[in-house]
């Protein structure tokens, strides 16, 4: 081979290597991109979930999200009633004034950078209807109850209620209960009667409970049964010999001595076989006796002519101070 053609190979192989090269580097470099692995984690809460639309209406809504690279990440929130007060994770929603319903808050967490990839949740809450307000507290009426100041024995007492105001439409019902005695009449009503018989030297209150205002109502009165100084029959003979009447008639002086402020009854029920004068006769006998005899005083001693029985019949009584006397037995 010449030395001109051998010049000329190494020519064309170094030209052949020049263009490969510029090939190689003329080849277009492959884009870069940023590998992501998902949107932003993301939890929402809400306290209260349950509200009523008479009480405060203000729901705290929190949105917990983490982005995968921890990027800052930016909050959206929707809602389909009431206000949103603030931004972020943590807003205010306010609910006050809303009707009963559902309503829901929606969040939408991005980073700003890739808007395809964005995170969202959503949350209701329940605004339910306020109760009906409770009645009014019910207001006890005025009542008062009179009575006598002082009643006599054996004498019905009457005992009687005014009542007045309380709570509106409340009809009042009536329940008396008293300490002694009976109730003959007016129980259910404002008045009642009440039998004190034997209740001598006692007291009877009459209570009354009025009913229907769902809480006791009570109101009293009472009155005073004084003791009532009574006729008590000391003894009682029949037709007996003269002897023995006196000493009945000894130990009845010694009795009215022995109550100096009392007063000696005697009353002689005759035969039917004895005359009007023999009555007499007999009566005058035993007042001679008490009074000459005993030393009673004739101011003390008071007879009685009582109507005839089949045989003699003579009581001596004995009438404290203020005691009304004894009557004759028909």
């Amino acid at each position: 081979m010449s030395r001109k053609s051998l010049w000329l190979g190494l020519i064309m192989a170094a030209m052949v290597a020049s263009l490969l090269s510029f090939h190689v580097d003329a080849k277009p470099k492959k884009k870069k991109y940023e590998t992501r692995s998902g949107p932003p984690t993301l939890s929402l809460a809400a306290e209260p979930m349950v509200i009523k639309a008479c009480e405060d209406g203000h729901v705290q809504l929190a949105a917990t999200a983490r982005a995968s690279d921890g990027a800052k990440l930016r909050y959206r929130w929707t809602v389909n009633g009431g206000r949103l007060r603030g931004d972020g994770p943590s807003p205010n929603w306010d609910l006050a004034g809303t009707q009963p319903g559902v309503y829901q808050a929606v969040v939408e967490v991005d980073d700003g950078r890739d808007l395809s990839c964005v995170a969202f949740s959503s949350i209701s809450v329940v605004v339910l209807e306020c109760p009906p307000p409770p009645p009014p507290r019910p207001v006890c009426p005025t009542v008062e109850v009179s009575c006598p100041e002082a009643a006599s024995e054996n004498a019905p007492v009457t005992f009687t209620a005014n009542v007045s105001g309380g709570t509106p439409g409340i009809t009042p019902g009536f329940n008396w209960t008293i300490s002694a005695g009976r109730i003959t009449s007016g129980q259910g009503t404002s008045s009642i009667t009440v039998d004190t018989t034997g209740l001598s030297g006692q007291t009877v209150r009459a209570t009354l409970d009025i009913i229907g205002f769902g809480m006791p109502c009570p109101a009293s009165c009472s009155v005073s049964i004084p003791i009532m100084n009574k006729p008590r029959k000391f003894d009682e003979y029949y037709d007996i010999a003269r002897n023995d009447e006196k000493a009945r008639l000894d130990n009845y002086a010694i009795q009215l001595q022995q109550e100096p402020g009392s007063q000696g009854y005697v009353i002689v029920y005759p035969s039917r076989k004895a005359g009007g004068a023999q009555a007499q006769e007999r009566s005058q006998r035993i007042v001679d006796y008490l009074v000459n005899t005993r030393g009673i005083d004739t101011h003390r001693v008071t007879t009685v002519m009582g109507p005839a029985r089949e045989g003699w019949v003579v009581e001596l009584w004995v009438v404290p101070e203020g005691a009304p006397p004894p009557a004759p037995q028909r």
